[in-house]
């Protein structure tokens, strides 16, 4: 499969540093920084420094270094938040979409990390 990857994506800017960020942590291969429009008290968006358009895409195609550190950064993320189940929090959600009918917006694959209060139902029936 080819993933087309358009390196003008608001992401790839972040990355650049040509758009500013709220970061919340960094390392050699991902960049978790807060949502500028959360749906939740904590909304973080993980992302990978690597030119990756969505999780099939990063799953097939980085290199193990890069995928462990990005699994290893979220987790670290909902640590810090202090939202990982049971005697540490209360829980929380992650999401990644992809494509038109997953509703990707952005075209670079990243993960949402939504934490802060009761989340409701996954998906809406139709």
């Amino acid at each position: 499969m080819a993933y087309d990857y358009d390196d003008q994506n608001i992401f790839a800017k972040i990355l650049r540093g040509e758009i500013p960020n709220d970061t919340v942590l960094e390392t050699e291969h991902s960049l978790a920084f807060r949502d500028i429009n959360p749906q939740a008290p904590q909304h973080i968006l993980v992302i990978p420094k690597g030119a990756y358009v969505c999780h099939d895409h990063f799953a097939m195609e980085a290199t193990a270094d890069e995928i462990v550190d990005f699994v290893r950064v979220s987790g670290q993320i909902c640590a810090d938040l202090g939202v990982t189940p049971g005697a540490e929090g209360p829980g929380y959600r992650v999401m990644a979409n992809a494509g038109e009918h997953g509703h990707q917006e952005v075209p670079h694959y990243h993960l949402h990390i939504f934490a802060g209060r009761p989340l409701g139902p996954m998906l809406e029936q139709p």
